[in-house]
Protein backbone atom coordinates (compact mmCIF):
# COMPACT_ATOMS: atom_id res chain seq x y z
CA UNK A 1 0.00 0.00 0.00
CA UNK A 2 1.63 3.67 -1.26
CA UNK A 3 2.22 6.01 1.99
CA UNK A 4 -0.53 8.84 2.69
CA UNK A 5 -0.01 12.22 3.46
CA UNK A 6 -2.27 14.52 5.42
CA UNK A 7 -2.04 17.85 4.01
CA UNK A 8 -3.30 20.69 6.95
CA UNK A 9 -3.46 23.66 4.63
CA UNK A 10 -6.22 26.59 4.62
CA UNK A 11 -4.72 27.98 1.57
CA UNK A 12 -6.90 26.02 -0.72
CA UNK A 13 -4.41 26.95 -4.13
CA UNK A 14 -1.57 25.92 -1.52
CA UNK A 15 -3.16 22.41 -0.76
CA UNK A 16 -4.70 21.83 -4.42
CA UNK A 17 -0.92 21.60 -5.50
CA UNK A 18 0.39 19.54 -2.77
CA UNK A 19 -2.42 16.95 -3.19
CA UNK A 20 -1.90 17.42 -6.76
CA UNK A 21 1.70 16.54 -7.04
CA UNK A 22 1.77 14.43 -4.18
CA UNK A 23 -1.14 11.80 -5.99
CA UNK A 24 0.93 12.05 -9.39
CA UNK A 25 3.88 10.39 -7.30
CA UNK A 26 1.45 7.60 -6.31
CA UNK A 27 1.11 8.92 -2.38
CA UNK A 28 -2.67 8.37 -1.15
CA UNK A 29 -3.83 12.15 0.58
CA UNK A 30 -6.34 13.77 3.06
CA UNK A 31 -6.57 17.56 3.49
CA UNK A 32 -7.75 19.18 6.29
CA UNK A 33 -8.08 23.19 6.14
CA UNK A 34 -8.32 23.25 9.77
CA UNK A 35 -6.73 22.05 12.92
CA UNK A 36 -9.80 20.34 14.60
CA UNK A 37 -10.80 18.69 11.05
CA UNK A 38 -6.90 17.85 11.03
CA UNK A 39 -6.66 15.80 14.54
CA UNK A 40 -9.74 13.96 13.21
CA UNK A 41 -8.18 12.88 10.00
CA UNK A 42 -4.72 12.29 11.96
CA UNK A 43 -7.23 9.99 14.46
CA UNK A 44 -9.34 8.34 11.97
CA UNK A 45 -7.20 7.94 8.83
CA UNK A 46 -3.72 7.24 10.72
CA UNK A 47 -1.46 8.29 7.76
CA UNK A 48 2.22 7.87 7.34
CA UNK A 49 3.14 11.44 7.08
CA UNK A 50 1.51 14.88 8.39
CA UNK A 51 2.35 18.27 6.33
CA UNK A 52 1.31 20.92 8.51
CA UNK A 53 0.78 24.83 7.80
CA UNK A 54 0.84 26.86 11.18
CA UNK A 55 -1.36 29.92 10.13
CA UNK A 56 -4.60 28.14 10.68
CA UNK A 57 -7.70 29.66 10.76
CA UNK A 58 -9.18 27.71 13.94
CA UNK A 59 -5.96 26.92 16.34
CA UNK A 60 -1.95 27.18 16.61
CA UNK A 61 -0.18 24.85 14.55
CA UNK A 62 1.77 24.00 17.30
CA UNK A 63 -1.43 22.89 19.03
CA UNK A 64 -2.13 20.14 16.19
CA UNK A 65 1.41 18.99 17.01
CA UNK A 66 1.09 18.63 20.27
CA UNK A 67 -2.48 17.01 19.83
CA UNK A 68 -1.31 14.47 17.05
CA UNK A 69 2.20 13.84 19.49
CA UNK A 70 -0.26 12.97 22.67
CA UNK A 71 -0.84 9.68 21.18
CA UNK A 72 0.85 8.84 17.57
CA UNK A 73 5.25 9.19 16.46
CA UNK A 74 3.89 9.97 12.78
CA UNK A 75 6.43 11.91 11.50
CA UNK A 76 5.23 15.88 11.20
CA UNK A 77 6.91 18.15 8.66
CA UNK A 78 5.92 21.96 9.23
CA UNK A 79 5.28 23.79 5.78
CA UNK A 80 4.69 27.65 6.85
CA UNK A 81 5.46 31.15 6.01
CA UNK A 82 6.85 32.06 9.28
CA UNK A 83 10.20 32.64 8.79
CA UNK A 84 11.75 33.52 12.35
CA UNK A 85 13.96 31.19 14.07
CA UNK A 86 11.91 31.13 17.41
CA UNK A 87 8.70 29.65 14.98
CA UNK A 88 11.37 26.70 13.56
CA UNK A 89 12.49 25.76 17.28
CA UNK A 90 9.12 26.17 18.83
CA UNK A 91 7.76 23.26 16.55
CA UNK A 92 10.85 21.37 16.63
CA UNK A 93 10.50 21.55 20.40
CA UNK A 94 6.90 20.41 20.32
CA UNK A 95 7.35 17.17 18.29
CA UNK A 96 7.75 18.09 14.60
CA UNK A 97 10.45 16.58 12.68
CA UNK A 98 11.12 18.96 9.86
CA UNK A 99 10.49 22.57 8.90
CA UNK A 100 9.76 23.86 5.64
CA UNK A 101 9.37 27.63 4.53
CA UNK A 102 7.11 28.94 2.10
CA UNK A 103 7.57 29.63 -0.92
CA UNK A 104 9.30 26.36 -1.03
CA UNK A 105 10.77 23.87 -4.01
CA UNK A 106 8.41 21.12 -4.32
CA UNK A 107 11.30 19.02 -5.02
CA UNK A 108 12.83 19.66 -1.97
CA UNK A 109 9.75 19.70 0.07
CA UNK A 110 9.04 16.20 -1.63
CA UNK A 111 12.87 15.09 -0.71
CA UNK A 112 11.94 16.11 2.60
CA UNK A 113 8.94 13.93 2.89
CA UNK A 114 10.88 11.10 1.48
CA UNK A 115 13.10 11.13 3.85
CA UNK A 116 10.98 11.24 6.66
CA UNK A 117 9.26 8.25 5.29
CA UNK A 118 12.55 6.69 5.91
CA UNK A 119 13.32 7.26 8.68
CA UNK A 120 9.71 6.24 10.38
CA UNK A 121 10.18 2.64 8.41
CA UNK A 122 11.71 0.03 11.02
CA UNK A 123 15.18 -0.97 10.85
CA UNK A 124 16.13 -3.45 8.83
CA UNK A 125 16.85 -5.94 11.24
CA UNK A 126 13.09 -5.10 12.35
CA UNK A 127 11.81 -4.99 9.41
CA UNK A 128 10.22 -8.57 9.22
CA UNK A 129 8.48 -10.47 12.02
CA UNK A 130 8.42 -14.24 11.87
CA UNK A 131 7.02 -16.90 14.61
CA UNK A 132 9.27 -19.15 16.20
CA UNK A 133 7.15 -21.94 14.09
CA UNK A 134 7.80 -19.97 10.77
CA UNK A 135 3.98 -20.57 9.70
CA UNK A 136 2.93 -16.70 10.78
CA UNK A 137 5.72 -13.80 8.67
CA UNK A 138 4.90 -9.96 9.12
CA UNK A 139 6.50 -7.70 6.63
CA UNK A 140 6.86 -4.42 8.66
CA UNK A 141 8.32 -2.53 5.66
CA UNK A 142 5.82 -3.10 3.13
CA UNK A 143 2.61 -4.17 4.88
CA UNK A 144 2.18 -7.63 4.20
CA UNK A 145 1.54 -10.62 5.86
CA UNK A 146 1.73 -14.31 5.22
CA UNK A 147 0.32 -17.58 7.07
CA UNK A 148 2.79 -20.75 5.73
CA UNK A 149 3.68 -18.58 2.68
CA UNK A 150 0.28 -17.61 1.63
CA UNK A 151 -0.88 -14.25 1.59
CA UNK A 152 -3.86 -12.56 4.29
CA UNK A 153 -5.34 -9.59 3.89
CA UNK A 154 -6.35 -7.66 6.65
CA UNK A 155 -8.37 -4.56 6.71
CA UNK A 156 -7.06 -1.18 7.71
CA UNK A 157 -7.47 -1.16 11.53
CA UNK A 158 -6.22 -5.38 11.93
CA UNK A 159 -3.48 -4.60 10.29
CA UNK A 160 -2.94 -1.49 12.50
CA UNK A 161 -3.30 -3.55 15.79
CA UNK A 162 -1.48 -6.31 14.03
CA UNK A 163 1.72 -3.54 13.64
CA UNK A 164 1.62 -2.51 17.36
CA UNK A 165 1.99 -5.56 18.75
CA UNK A 166 4.58 -6.72 16.13
CA UNK A 167 6.83 -3.94 17.03
CA UNK A 168 6.62 -4.81 20.35
CA UNK A 169 7.34 -8.61 20.62
CA UNK A 170 6.60 -10.48 24.01
CA UNK A 171 5.58 -6.72 25.63
CA UNK A 172 2.43 -6.53 27.53
CA UNK A 173 0.50 -3.86 25.71
CA UNK A 174 -2.52 -2.15 27.88
CA UNK A 175 -5.98 -1.80 26.46
CA UNK A 176 -5.73 1.98 26.51
CA UNK A 177 -2.58 2.67 25.08
CA UNK A 178 -3.82 -0.13 21.59
CA UNK A 179 -7.19 1.79 21.82
CA UNK A 180 -5.44 4.98 21.46
CA UNK A 181 -2.54 4.26 19.30
CA UNK A 182 -4.99 2.69 16.76
CA UNK A 183 -8.34 4.33 17.22
CA UNK A 184 -7.16 7.82 18.52
CA UNK A 185 -7.55 10.07 21.50
CA UNK A 186 -11.09 9.34 23.12
CA UNK A 187 -11.00 5.90 22.64
CA UNK A 188 -9.52 4.59 25.43
CA UNK A 189 -12.50 2.79 26.54
CA UNK A 190 -13.86 1.50 24.13
CA UNK A 191 -12.37 -2.50 24.78
CA UNK A 192 -15.23 -3.56 23.02
CA UNK A 193 -13.61 -2.43 20.02
CA UNK A 194 -10.32 -4.33 20.97
CA UNK A 195 -12.15 -7.95 21.35
CA UNK A 196 -14.08 -7.90 17.68
CA UNK A 197 -10.88 -6.76 16.05
CA UNK A 198 -8.93 -9.24 18.28
CA UNK A 199 -11.25 -11.98 17.23
CA UNK A 200 -11.08 -11.64 13.48
CA UNK A 201 -7.37 -11.44 13.36
CA UNK A 202 -7.15 -14.32 15.17
CA UNK A 203 -9.26 -16.13 13.04
CA UNK A 204 -7.28 -15.03 10.26
CA UNK A 205 -3.30 -15.33 11.61
CA UNK A 206 -4.21 -18.43 14.28
CA UNK A 207 -3.61 -21.97 13.80
CA UNK A 208 -6.76 -22.21 16.39
CA UNK A 209 -8.30 -18.93 17.22
CA UNK A 210 -10.36 -20.71 20.13
CA UNK A 211 -6.60 -21.34 21.97
CA UNK A 212 -4.33 -18.31 20.08
CA UNK A 213 -0.69 -18.60 20.31
CA UNK A 214 0.65 -15.69 18.93
CA UNK A 215 -1.99 -12.71 19.88
CA UNK A 216 -2.73 -13.37 23.53
CA UNK A 217 -4.66 -12.00 26.28
CA UNK A 218 -4.19 -10.84 29.59
CA UNK A 219 -7.67 -10.79 31.17
CA UNK A 220 -8.46 -7.29 32.77
CA UNK A 221 -5.56 -5.91 31.20
CA UNK A 222 -4.26 -6.00 27.13
CA UNK A 223 -2.31 -8.07 24.60
CA UNK A 224 0.72 -9.42 23.90
CA UNK A 225 2.07 -10.67 20.66
CA UNK A 226 4.70 -13.74 21.36
CA UNK A 227 6.14 -14.78 18.06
Amino acid sequence: MNPSVLVVEDDSHIARALVVNLEARGYRTHWAATGHRALDLAAHEHPDVVLLDLGLPDMEGREVIEGIRGWSPVPIIVVSARHESHSKVDALDRGADDFVTKPFAMDELLARLRAALRRAQPAPGEAVVATSDGRLRIDLAHREITVEGDPVRLTKLEWRLVEVLARNPHRLIGRAELLTTVWGPGYGEESNYLRVYMSQIRAKLEPDSSRPRYFRTELGIGYRFTP
